[in-house]
């Protein structure tokens, strides 16, 4: 697979407005992480062409309205050396989102921002028969969605308690938001069933009664928003960021090499064979263990 470089024209970054003697050019930010210099960068490009604001998408990225489309190549440029590129949003992998991670946020399980990094660094721009965006989050918070998008990533961790040393306080109980944990005979009481992993009741125990255990990364596909949302299919959980990344790879290959123009991921994976598919991965890098 490569992309093919037909001009910053036929970039999905470049986006035709209602008006069509405008453009918006929508940027490459991966994890949505940009540094002062280069936020500072694309206010004076945007100003510089005669944009009089910035716009914040859903997907992490910066985009610069009412552009005039002759100065294209020129604001390319532009942005290019101030590490901010024209990004993507036809069929191809598009600009690939995470959340804050263990980075800054206290409930989350897993880093995001250098995995997300990784990832757009060998897939972003890919061309696909469909569009393909990959979301990261740190916990089954699902803050930024991760659920809804073709390639879906969350941080999950597992709960253990200690046997006979739980207080029954009830704090793990208050915090539980799935209802997964009640206090019996003087000590909490975990439903596997109710479980999501999030981690939740490990950060509260006031004792650190509750120790965490199988750290990592559930990996979903098929995941749609827009008109008719749809949770994305589980596929694997893998270990480490090195595997969430092979694991993206087979992703990548299988959807360019079975999936069809014209309708979402999520509408086509029977046809394309998903269940030999997640068979295949998890012979791979092993079945997922219940939780």
């Amino acid at each position: 697979m490569q992309q093919t470089d037909m001009g910053v024209q036929a970039r999905g970054g470049v986006i035709t407005q209602e008006d069509p003697n405008l453009v918006t050019i929508r940027t490459r930010l991966p994890a949505g992480v940009l540094s002062l210099a280069q936020f500072r960068g694309l206010s004076e490009i945007a100003e510089r062409y005669g944009a009089d604001h910035l716009h914040l998408t859903t997907r992490q990225t910066v985009e610069i309205p009412h552009l005039d489309p002759a100065r294209i190549e020129e604001i390319a440029r532009d942005l290019e050396a101030n590490g901010t590129p024209v990004g993507a949003e036809h069929n191809e992998v598009v600009n690939v989102v995470a959340c804050p991670g263990t980075d800054r946020c206290k409930l989350a399980n897993v880093e995001t921002i250098e995995l997300a990094r990784t990832i757009d660094a060998k897939f972003f721009g890919r061309e696909m028969p469909v569009k393909v965006r990959i979301t990261i989050a740190g916990c089954p918070n699902g803050c930024n969605n991760a659920l809804l998008n073709e390639i879906g990533i969350i941080g999950r961790i597992r709960p253990v308690r200690t046997p006979g040393l739980c207080t029954g306080c009830g704090t793990c109980v208050h915090y539980c938001r799935e209802k997964a944990v009640t206090i019996r005979n003087g000590a909490c009481i975990l439903d596997q069933d109710r479980c999501v992993l999030c981690g939740m009741c490990i950060k509260s125990c006031p004792y650190t009664l509750i120790r965490s255990e199988d750290r990592h990364y559930l990996v979903l596909v098929g995941g749609m928003s827009g008109r008719h949302p749809a949770v994305g299919r589980e596929l694997v959980r893998v270990d480490s960021p090195e595997k969430v990344v092979e694991v993206v790879d087979r992703i990548v290959y299988w959807i360019y090499r079975t999936a069809r123009e014209g309708r979402l991921l999520g509408q086509q994976l029977d046809e394309m064979g998903f269940d030999a598919f997640k068979g295949r991965i998890e012979k791979e890098f092993g079945a997922p263990q219940s939780p």
